[in-house]
């Protein structure tokens, strides 16, 4: 049997909140870990019947890019669930709720930080 590992690397500050993500997988091409802002980890529990879920970002992860970051994990979510279930109505649906998500969210911000 193969196996493959994914590391994750999270160091935090004095009061433990994320200050730096790394990631680093042996099946990459890359030579050196990769840093990143956010992350989102689900496990399908299959006795309890329930996902289990890890959600961290870094203080440098800005609102709009959380906002992009929630609705691309939407959209691919999305396309898994098709292709796992073959119900496309059903992910049509879904990516539907992601771009309107992302509009409101896109509004909001506008109202909240008005041009001049």
């Amino acid at each position: 049997m193969h196996k493959s590992t994914i590391t994750v690397d999270v160091h935090l500050d004095n009061d433990k909140i994320p200050d730096k993500i790394n990631w680093s997988a042996t099946e990459s091409t890359a030579q050196d870990a990769q840093d990143a802002k956010a992350m989102m980890l689900s496990f399908w529990d299959g006795n309890e019947k329930a996902a289990l879920r890890i959600d961290l970002w870094t203080k440098e992860m800005m609102m709009d890019e959380m906002a992009d970051f929630i609705y691309q994990n939407m959209m691919t979510m999305a396309d898994s669930f098709e292709r796992a279930t073959k119900q496309a109505d059903l992910a049509r649906d879904m990516k539907i709720f992601a771009k309107a998500f992302l509009k409101k969210f896109q509004e909001n911000l506008e109202k909240s930080n008005p041009q001049k």
